[in-house]
C-alpha cells in the first residue's frame, strides 16, 4: 500500500510590495503561505513564514505577520510535530519561523545556503541561528517514499520546490518558482506550443518545467498565490478544506 500525504495550507500574513517592485503603478498586498505535508513517515513544513528584519525592511514591505505556531494549531499540529523542514529559498519572508525549529533538519540546496552566508541576500539571524542543523542537497532528490525535492532555479539560483505523489495524482508546492498561478500556467502554454511545433517567436520558458511535466501534476500551489494551477484537462476542480487558517489538499 502507498504512503499517504496530505497537504494542509497555512495562512501566514502577508506583505505590502512597493510599487517599485510591481510591473503596475500601485503597490501590491501578497499572501505568505505556507505548507504542513502529513506523511507517514513524518510532517514537513515547507516555508516558515515572515521573520523580523530591520526597521528599514520593515517600513520597505509593511508585513503583517501570522505566527507559525497559531497556523499549526489551527491544522492540528504543533511545532513538535514537525520532522522536517523544507524552505523553497531563503529570504526572510520563507525562513522566518526557522529560529523556533532550532534541531529540526531543514533541507535546502546547497547553493542556496552558501548565497545566503555571503550576506547581502537574507537576515543571518534567520539562517545561522542557535540550534540550526541543515541538510545540504545538490540538485533533486527523494527524500521520503513519494516525497521529493526538485530544483527550480530562477528566482534564487538555489530555489527548490516540493513534488507529492498522491495516489489521485501529483501536487507540487511550487513556492516563488513563479509569482503567480498564472504566470506558471503562460509557462507552460508556452512549453505546450514549443513542444506542438509551434512556428517561432515563442516566449522562453523554465526548463525545469520539462522535469515537473513528468510528474503529470494535477495541482501547482504557490508561496505568494492564493490560487492554485490546475491542467485543463479531467473533471471539476476538487476543493481545498480544513480549519480556519489551514487549507487541506487531499
Amino acid at each position: 500500500m502507498g504512503n499517504s500525504v496530505a497537504v494542509h495550507r497555512l495562512d501566514l500574513g502577508y506583505f505590502v510590495r512597493p510599487a517599485s517592485e510591481t510591473d503596475g503603478r500601485q503597490p501590491r498586498v501578497e499572501p505568505v503561505l505556507a505548507y504542513l505535508v502529513r506523511h507517514d513517515n513524518g510532517s514537513i513544513l515547507f516555508d516558515t513564514g515572515i521573520g523580523y528584519t530591520s526597521p528599514e525592511t520593515e517600513a520597505h514591505y509593511r508585513p503583517h505577520r501570522r505566527d507559525v505556531r497559531e497556523a499549526l494549531a489551527a491544522a492540528g499540529a504543533a511545532l513538535d510535530d514537525i520532522s522536517l523542514v523544507v524552505n523553497c529559498h531563503l529570504h526572510f519572508d520563507h525562513c522566518g519561523g526557522n529560529p523556533l525549529l532550532a534541531g529540526t533538519p531543514v533541507l535546502v540546496q546547497a547553493v542556496e545556503l552558501a548565497t545566503a552566508r555571503r550576506g547581502g541576500y537574507t537576515f543571518e539571524e534567520l539562517v545561522d541561528f542557535p540550534g540550526a542543523t541543515y541538510e545540504e542537497l545538490e540538485g533533486e532528490a527523494e527524500i521520503w517514499p513519494g516525497v521529493r525535492i526538485v530544483p527550480t532555479p530562477g528566482h534564487t539560483a538555489g530555489h527548490q520546490s516540493l513534488v507529492l505523489e498522491q495516489g489521485r495524482g501529483t501536487v507540487v508546492l511550487a513556492g516563488q518558482a513563479h509569482d503567480f498561478a498564472s504566470d506558471f500556467a503562460s509557462d507552460q502554454l508556452a512549453r505546450r506550443a514549443a513542444l506542438d511545433g509551434v512556428e517561432p517567436p515563442l516566449p522562453p520558458y523554465r526548463p525545469w518545467l520539462d522535469r515537473l511535466a513528468d510528474f503529470d501534476p494535477r495541482r501547482v500551489l504557490f508561496a505568494h498565490d492564493c490560487s492554485v494551477w490546475e491542467p485543463s484537462r479531467g473533471g471539476a476542480p476538487e476543493g481545498l478544506d480544513g480549519p480556519s487558517g489551514a487549507r487541506r489538499v487531499r
